[in-house]
């Protein structure tokens, strides 16, 4: 009788060690449960849909990772992420220049990626906040069966009589392509000093006859359409309307120009934080690199990706350099002296 108690008391032992087994087990996946990495990720960026979408779906392919994108000028996003405060819908903001994020890094987590040693000295992210994503030399857009004998080689060129009306420009304050070429005239026309290229400036915003468009992608796309005969953009705008056989040209300023680096960045308190990390090192590998040169006309900031066939060499274009610590300090002066001289002509 003892031992069938003691068999009887063991197989009780086992069948309560097994539930408690079963109950730890259960606790355990509700912990895993809860802490379930997420699949999302929202990008904030200025860029055209048609540079983004090949990008976004190679890294949702790669990662599983779910992508929403909003798309809106570089200045309207800044905004937006500032009145978001403490509790951003957004993770990361990818597109901008330097000189229109570094005055907004307290907006921004603190992250390096992992293929900072592969991408060139003048382009790395020294201060740990802005990734550098490529590089964009500002340039003027052409077209050509609209320019006629119109002379234009560089930024002097536009204040021809010829081609008032006709330049195609956005709002610097909202674009900020716009506001890098607002920059390279001030230096260029300045000769270095961006003191000395006011009087170009006044002089080429009466030329656009009140005309100030409202972003980036008008610039391009109302040259490229024929509703402008030149226009003022980036480098890779243009030279994808050059790839697909539209009639216009790239022209690179006499007076230089200036090919700085756009940022890609994580919002500060980011609720997909590490899918954010995930999409800044996507697109600084050296797959998601040459993908962006190769389909999207960009120059890569990485040592070992060539720049896209067809694009004029670095080495062959005059290019300048500006003073970003003096950028940052006047980068609001600048804005409010551009509006004061666009309404005043």
């Amino acid at each position: 009788m003892k031992k069938a108690v003691s068999i009887l008391m063991a197989s009780l032992m086992v069948i309560s060690l097994s539930a408690c087994g079963a109950k730890k087990e259960t606790a355990k996946e509700g912990v895993v449960a809860t802490k379930k990495v997420s699949d999302k990720l929202t990008v904030y960026s200025p860029h055209p849909i048609e540079f983004i979408d090949p990008v976004v779906n190679e890294f949702e392919n790669q990662t599983g990772i779910k992508v929403e994108v909003v798309a809106a000028g570089t200045g309207e996003l800044l905004k937006r992420i500032e009145a978001e405060g403490q509790n951003p819908l957004g993770d990361i903001l990818w597109g901008g220049s330097l000189s229109t994020l570094e005055p907004k890094k307290d907006l921004f987590e603190k992250y390096q990626s992992i293929n900072e040693k592969d991408v060139v000295d003048d382009y790395k992210n020294n201060d740990g906040q802005i990734t550098r994503f490529t590089v964009i030399p500002s340039v003027i857009m052409i077209n050509k069966n609209l320019i006629g004998k119109i002379k234009v080689e560089g930024f002097k060129d536009l204040l021809n009589p010829e081609l008032k009306g006709k330049i195609a420009n956005a709002d610097p304050s909202k674009s900020s392509s716009a506001f890098e070429h607002v920059i390279n005239h001030l230096y260029a026309m300045g000769n270095g000093d961006p003191e000395k290229g006011w009087d170009f400036e006044k002089a080429l915003t009466k030329n656009l006859d009140g005309k100030l468009l409202s972003g980036s992608s008008a610039v391009y796309k109302g040259v490229g359409d024929g509703e402008y005969t030149v226009g003022l953009t980036f480098e890779e705008a243009a030279a994808k309307y050059v790839k697909d056989g539209a009639p216009v040209s790239i022209v690179y300023p006499i007076e230089g120009t200036i090919a700085k680096a756009d940022g890609v960045v994580i919002i500060k308190s980011a609720k997909n934080m590490e899918n954010a990390k995930k999409f800044i090192d996507y697109v600084t590998s050296k797959e998601g690199q040459i993908l962006i040169v190769n389909k999207l006309n960009r120059r890569s900031v990485r040592k070992d990706v060539p720049a896209v066939e067809g694009l004029k060499p670095l080495d062959q274009i005059k290019i300048i350099k500006d003073d970003e610590a003096w950028l940052k300090e006047n980068k609001q002066m600048i804005l409010d002296k551009y509006k004061d001289i666009f309404t005043s002509n």
